[in-house]
């Protein structure tokens, strides 16, 4: 277990901001940086009594926009699309909370 608990550290040491900022890419002579929401995980487990053991992971990247240089500076555009998307949860959510203040108010 050890050993593979190592080969998967050693494999996702490069995980953190080098795949949230893409490769900068030059269109247009416009120099532009790609912006994801990345996040991953993986677990395992073992069962003693019977020797087994097993394991998964898996993960998702959300492409939020791109920085682009306007003028000299530095300028954020972000993928509407996929703002939208990340905000149904947070929509859902405040929905369902303004739904239960509603009721406990009429009681």
């Amino acid at each position: 277990m050890a050993d593979t608990l190592a080969n998967l550290a050693d494999s996702f040491k490069n995980m953190g901001v080098s795949r949230a900022y893409g490769t900068p890419v030059n269109i247009g002579g416009e120099e532009i940086v790609p912006v994801a929401l990345v996040s991953f995980g993986f677990g395992g487990g073992t069962e003693s009594d019977q020797g087994a053991s097993g394991g998964g992971g898996g993960g998702f990247v959300v492409p939020l926009g791109v920085y682009r240089t306007v003028n000299g500076r530095a300028a954020f555009r972000p993928n509407t699309i996929a703002t939208l998307v990340c905000l149904i949860p947070l929509v859902t959510a405040a929905g369902a909370a303004i739904r239960k203040t509603l009721r406990a108010a009429r009681k």
